[in-house]
C-alpha cells in the first residue's frame, strides 16, 4: 500500500513540478512557481515521510525535500533573464521593501560573521530558511497576475481548505486515528530528523492534548500547522463570501465552516485565539462595530457557561490554559524567560542556528524555540527581532490600503488574505516557530509582496495626478 501511494504522490508531485518548470523556462511565466508551491506545500511532510517508508533512501526523500527551495530559484533567475533591461528595470522601494532588505542584510551579515557555536553549514542551511520566504516576497513584489491566475491560486487555497477538513473527517471517523501512524511519520522522524516517537500514539507530543485526546494534522506536518494554515482558508473565503453575489455565497460559506472543523480538530488554542483576533480585525477593516459587539458578548457568555455550567474536566482545562499551569502553557514560559534572558544578555545576539525548531537548530545550542519573535531575537538581537516586526507590520498596513483602495477586485482580495492572515497568526508567532510552516508563510509572503507591488503602483498614479493639477 505504500508504495501505491509512493508511486500516486511522486507522480503527482514530478507532474507539477515539470509542468511548472515548462511554463517558467519556455513561456516565461516565471510567477507560475507560486502555483505549485501552493499545491505542494501543503503536503510537504506526509510526501517526505511516504517516500521514505516505501523506499528507505535519504537520497530519494532529499530529491522531494530540494524541489521546493528549488523551483522558487528557477524561478528568480528565469525573471532575471527575461528581462531585456534587468539595469533599467524600475525599482520604487517601500517602507516593506526596506525592513525586508535590512532584515535578510543582517541575516547575511551574522552568517559569515564568527558569532555562535553552530556549524558554518547549520547557519548556512539557517539562513536558507530566511532567505527563501524573501525571495518569495520578492517575486510576489514583481508578479502582473491578471485575474484569471488570481482566481486559480484561490481555487488552489479553497481545494486544501476542504481536502484538509476532509481527510480530518477520515481521521476522526472511519480510521479513528492519527493519518501520520499510517504514512511513516514517525519513521521519517526517526531516521531523517533524529527525532524519536514521542506521545500516547507514537508520533509528538504535539499530537495529543494534555489529557492525551487526539489532535488532528490532516496532511499537514501537524496539528499546529493546520490550523495557521486554515486561516489563510477562512480568509480567503470569507472575502469572497463578502463581495460575490448571493447566488455564489454558498460555496466560500462552506469553505469557512470547513476551516472551522479542521480548528476544532487541530485543538490548537492559539489557533482559536488567532482565528477570534482575525475576526476582530475583519470588523474593524469593514467597520461592523456591531460585529465587535456580538463578539464581546459571546466571550461573556462563553465565561458564564465556564464558570456555572461546563464540567469538571472542562472549567479546569480553560482554568489552566489561562493561569499557564498546564505542561504546555508552562512550557512556553520556560522557553520565552530562556529567550529573554539571553537577549538581555547579548543584545546583539548569539548567532544563526541557535534558537528555534528548524532542522538546523541542535538541541544541544537550542536557546528557546517557541515564540518567533524571540527565536529572531535571540539569534539576530534586538535589531533583528525589530526588523522583524517593523515588516510584519508594514506588510499589514500595505495590504489592508490595497484592499480599501484598489479597483482590481481579485487584487484587493488578495491584499486582504495577506492583511488578515498575517494579523491572525500575530498570536500563533507568540507560541510557535511558525515561519517553519511553509504553506501558510511562503504563499502570505508572495500575497504581502503582490500587495506591496499593487500599493506602489497606487501611489505611483497618485504622484502623477498631482503633477496633472
Amino acid at each position: 500500500m505504500g508504495v501505491i501511494f509512493f508511486i500516486l504522490i511522486a507522480f503527482s508531485v514530478a507532474a507539477g513540478f515539470l509542468w511548472t518548470l515548462q511554463e517558467m523556462i519556455f513561456k516565461g511565466k516565471w510567477t507560475y512557481f507560486i502555483f505549485f508551491l501552493a499545491a505542494f506545500l501543503p503536503f510537504y511532510i506526509t510526501t517526505l515521510s511516504v517516500t521514505f517508508l516505501a523506499t528507505g533512501s535519504a537520497a530519494i526523500v532529499s530529491l522531494f525535500q530540494i524541489s521546493k527551495e528549488l523551483i522558487v530559484l528557477i524561478a528568480g533567475l528565469v525573471f532575471v533573464i527575461y528581462q531585456k533591461k534587468i539595469f533599467s528595470y524600475p525599482l520604487r522601494m517601500q517602507a516593506t521593501d526596506w525592513f525586508m532588505l535590512a532584515f535578510i542584510g543582517l541575516a547575511l551579515i551574522f552568517l559569515f560573521l564568527p558569532i555562535g557555536q553552530a556549524s558554518f553549514t547549520n547557519k548556512a542551511l539557517y539562513f536558507k530558511s530566511i532567505l527563501i520566504p524573501s525571495l518569495i516576497y520578492l517575486l510576489g513584489r514583481n508578479t502582473p497576475f491578471g485575474d484569471l491566475e488570481l482566481k486559480s491560486l484561490f481555487q488552489i487555497i479553497f481545494i486544501i481548505a476542504i481536502g484538509a477538513f476532509l481527510m480530518n473527517l477520515v481521521e476522526n471517523y472511519l480510521l479513528n486515528a492519527h493519518l501520520q501512524q499510517f504514512t511513516g511519520y514517525a519513521l521519517f522522524n526517526q531516521e531523517i530528523n533524529d527525532i524519536e516517537p514521542q506521545g500516547n500514539y507514537n508520533l509528538t507530543w504535539t499530537f495529543e492534548t494534555t489529557n492525551a485526546m487526539k489532535r488532528l494534522g490532516s496532511f499537514f506536518s501537524d496539528p499546529l500547522e493546520l490550523a495557521s494554515s486554515v486561516l489563510m482558508g477562512f480568509a480567503a473565503g470569507l472575502i469572497w463570501f463578502l463581495t460575490s453575489e448571493r447566488d455564489q455565497q454558498w460555496k466560500y460559506l462552506l469553505v469557512m465552516l470547513c476551516c472551522i472543523g479542521s480548528l476544532v480538530f487541530a485543538s490548537s488554542r492559539a489557533s482559536f485565539a488567532a482565528f477570534f483576533l482575525m475576526i476582530f480585525f475583519v470588523a474593524l477593516v469593514f467597520k461592523l462595530y456591531k460585529l465587535i459587539g456580538i463578539g464581546i458578548l459571546s466571550l461573556l457568555l462563553f465565561v458564564g457557561y465556564v464558570i456555572f455550567f461546563a464540567p469538571e474536566d472542562f472549567y479546569f482545562y480553560v482554568v489552566d490554559t489561562l493561569t499557564l499551569a498546564d505542561s504546555s502553557s508552562v512550557g512556553h514560559v520556560v522557553e520565552w524567560v530562556l529567550a529573554l534572558n539571553s537577549m538581555v544578555t547579548n543584545p546583539m545576539g548569539i548567532g544563526l542556528a541557535m534558537s528555534g525548531n528548524f532542522g538546523s537548530v541542535t538541541d544541544e545550542l537550542r536557546v528557546g524555540g517557541e515564540n518567533q519573535f524571540l527565536i529572531y531575537g535571540v539569534q539576530l538581537g534586538w535589531m533583528g527581532m525589530f526588523l522583524y516586526i517593523a515588516t510584519l507590520f508594514s506588510g499589514i498596513w500595505t495590504s489592508i490600503y490595497v484592499f480599501k483602495n484598489s479597483e482590481n477586485l481579485n487584487l484587493a482580495r488578495m491584499a486582504f488574505v495577506a492583511g488578515t492572515v498575517k494579523a491572525g497568526l500575530l498570536l500563533p508567532l507568540f507560541t510557535a516557530n511558525v515561519e517553519i510552516y511553509t504553506y501558510v508563510s511562503w504563499v502570505s509572503w508572495w500575497m504581502v509582496g503582490l500587495s506591496v507591488r499593487e500599493y506602489s503602483r497606487l501611489q505611483l498614479e497618485a504622484f502623477r495626478e498631482e503633477l496633472a493639477i
